[in-house]
């Protein structure tokens, strides 16, 4: 049983420190959401913080989250949280971020600029500085040059390992090892840059404040194909056309496109399977048997 009060005294008192403010006292709020952490709102006096609560031996998720919002936040491309501290106090892990209040007018055509000029932010290699997680489960992100072998050994493999160990279906696993083998056939004629890319960008991750500025969060950073992020946006809710449309007049989109979103979305649906189980492992092969079709 969590301590609010507690929590509330704690937290606040460290704030205060932090930040310098005189701060009141502080009073907390539960939020609904999310499968992975608890969160809720903190009041301290006219300043409202968004904190996430977790194990504290998972304080290094919450320091990984801190490094894909700066990442973010110094592409200067969209809003994001602002983070002022992360910790522990024994018990509980701990990431307290800025409060926005979302809930703005939809505005994709901004929501697309922004995340085209984010994608516009390249380096040499894919991968990223640390390693980070997507929801719970731990993300690799080993640089290197070879985005087909990054995709490969650092999304699909680690994946379907996860999923021998969690007992998935064998058919799932041989038939995803050997589209794993096979995955030159979908580069054949595109070479995606390393771009940077959110990593979980489904419409539970993204909004709009109060003046319709576009905001992301609960990023799980690489540096990758640009599709990779776009797949992930209609796997799990879709902006629509009007964003797809806005996006391209930006950044084009290769036509080989609608394979590979495919390709991308597998590794989020190996992840879910392994995470929650349930029917994720079915859609999982499903997409795997259409993307072994293309194979020659």
């Amino acid at each position: 049983m969590i301590d609010w009060r507690l929590l509330e005294r704690k937290l606040g008192g460290q704030l205060q420190l932090q930040l310098q403010l005189p701060l009141a006292g502080a009073r907390s709020t539960p939020l609904a959401g999310g499968d992975i952490n608890l969160a809720f709102r903190l009041d301290c006096g006219s300043q409202r913080f968004f904190v996430k609560l977790n194990r504290a031996d998972r304080e290094s998720m919450f320091a990984a989250e801190h490094a894909g919002l700066e990442a973010i936040r110094n592409s200067h491309a969209v809003r994001v949280p602002e983070v002022y501290m992360t910790g522990n106090d024994g018990k509980y892990a701990y990431l307290v971020m800025e409060y926005i209040d979302l809930g703005g007018l939809l505005d994709h055509d901004r929501l697309a600029q922004a995340l085209a000029a984010m994608h516009g932010c390249v380096q040499p290699s894919f991968g990223f500085h640390c390693d980070n997680y997507i929801g719970s489960t731990a993300q690799v992100n080993r640089l290197t040059t070879d985005w087909v072998k990054f995709w490969r050994q650092q999304r699909l493999e680690f994946q379907l390992e996860l999923a021998r160990r969690n007992g998935i279906a064998a058919r799932l696993i041989d038939r995803g090892f050997r589209l794993a083998g096979s995955l030159t056939q979908f580069f054949t004629t595109y070479q995606p840059r390393a771009s940077l890319l959110h990593g979980d960008l489904w419409s539970g991750n993204w909004g709009f404040d109060h003046v319709g500025n576009p905001v992301v969060y609960d990023p799980a950073c690489y540096y990758g194909d640009h599709e990779a992020d776009l797949a992930m946006m209609e796997l799990f809710g879709s902006p629509g056309a009007q964003f797809f449309a806005r996006y391209r007049e930006c950044f084009p989109i290769d036509a080989g496109y609608a394979e590979r979103r495919d390709l991308y979305n597998l590794y989020h649906l190996l992840n879910h399977a392994n995470l929650f189980g349930g029917s994720y492992a079915g859609q999982a092969q499903q997409v795997t048997d259409r993307l072994l079709a293309h194979i020659n």
